[in-house]
């Protein structure tokens, strides 16, 4: 059967005949592919919303910090606490020379933080240039750490999301001014807008104020001590493989057993991003199979609706075989009549999702940043539109081979 405008006329017209039924018809595909393209684009937006809270943390590093002992050893009993500090750093750069960067973390915990006569309780930190690599802040003002700041000891932090709006209610670029915190001004020299809802140190990134760790080191009297030490693996180096080494460097130093797993406790982040990414991987498994098994439904239902026309049309196609009509162009026919109506319906269905999505995602802007993005890719759209239309090509398979099989006496005789 040759596709021109009289055909697509023809098979509107049986289409649109009985409105109410096409419609309910249609309505099966078009909620199935809605839901396919909303689970979908709602996945990746969660999964985006996720992955945000682990933004710009080396996906090869770990980081250790010291508990008490649970193991006796050397004479020491269990439950010895014990702490880092300085002389670790170059243990670990001679012992494992599989790392890469090896950051020390200081913090002087919660601290009262003023500019004019606006105030905020702010965790404070104390990094080097180094932990930028480790965990990359999402600068919205001014820049990071750097070394010049650590050799002189200079008095400039980088400020967190909150400690900005509380302080900078008026907003603007708010680096090269001071703020007080306890007794002592720094100078801003950056804002970090990065939220790190699951990786914290010492508070929320929103609520930190972190400074070079020479001065917080020397305005809190810390002398040598290393809270959490960060690292990360060179390329290629699974940090899995090397964090025995690790443990045991640190722990000989400090009379430690090597096998006291929890005196020296060291979390890898591969191990973090594995259970994500297994997590998404059964999200979008079980987002196709809903998907797919709504869209099979609704091709049920239109192959349902396309043997009952068939059925009530029993007279006009034994007509159309007496008159010449092969087999060929009635199966055309009817095929063409159901990959018609689930494509209109499926292409709804998308456009629907799609515009829901993008409600959706502005709805999660902030700022003028857009915290996740609530969308399908374009092969998923192409993707989709294929499944859908050969759901409506099998759909109408069966009708058709109905009709073909009506003899044209049969089918006058019903008439």
């Amino acid at each position: 059967m040759r596709l021109d405008l009289d055909t697509y006329k023809e098979i509107l017209d049986t289409i649109t005949r009985n409105k109410s039924r096409s419609l309910l018809t249609g309505f099966g595909v078009f909620w199935g592919v809605f839901m396919l393209i909303a689970l979908s684009g709602g996945g990746q937006g969660l999964r985006e919303m996720l992955q945000n809270n682990f933004a710009g943390f080396a996906t090869n590093a770990s980081v250790i910090w010291a508990q008490p002992t649970t193991k006796a050893y050397r004479g020491f009993n269990k439950g010895r606490e014990w702490s880092m500090d300085t002389k670790d750093i170059v243990r670990l750069r001679h012992q494992v020379p599989e790392l890469d960067v090896i950051s020390p973390m200081i913090f002087g915990g919660r601290r009262t933080t003023t500019r004019g006569t606006n105030t905020f309780s702010a965790s404070t930190m104390g990094v080097t240039p180094d932990y930028a690599r480790v965990a990359a802040p999402t600068l919205y003002y001014g820049r990071y750490i750097n070394d010049i700041d650590m050799k002189q000891e200079r008095k400039v932090c980088v400020i967190g999301k909150q400690i900005y709006k509380s302080l900078f209610p008026e907003g603007g670029d708010p680096c090269g001014k001071t703020i007080r915190v306890d007794s002592t001004y720094y100078r801003v020299v950056g804002v970090n807008y990065s939220s790190g809802h699951a990786v914290n140190f010492g508070g929320s990134a929103e609520e930190t104020i972190t400074m070079p760790e020479s001065v917080l080191r020397k305005v809190y009297n810390r002398g040598t001590a290393v809270d959490l030490m960060a690292v990360t693996g060179k390329k290629g180096v699974v940090m899995s493989t090397i964090a025995d080494r690790i443990r045991t460097t640190l722990a000989r130093a400090h009379s430690i057993s090597p096998e006291d797993t929890e005196g020296v406790t060291i979390f890898n982040t591969e191990i973090m991003y594995a259970m994500l990414e297994s997590l998404f991987q059964g999200v979008n498994f079980l987002i196709w199979l809903v998907g797919i098994g709504t869209l099979v439904s609704g091709a049920i239902g239109v192959s349902n609706i396309m043997m009952v026309t068939v059925k009530e049309r029993t007279g006009e196609i034994g007509i159309r075989r007496a008159i010449g009509a092969t087999p060929k162009m009635i199966l055309s026919q009817i095929i063409a009549e159901s990959i018609v109506l689930t494509a209109v319906a499926g292409m709804s269905g998308i456009l629907f999702g799609v515009g829901i999505l993008q409600l959706v995602e502005m709805a999660c802007t902030t700022d003028g940043m857009v915290m996740a993005h609530f969308q399908i890719d374009f092969w998923t759209a192409i993707l989709s539109t294929i499944v859908v239309c050969a759901l409506g090509a099998l759909a109408g398979l069966a009708p058709a081979w109905r009709a073909m099989s009506i003899k044209p006496v049969d089918a006058m005789r019903e008439n």
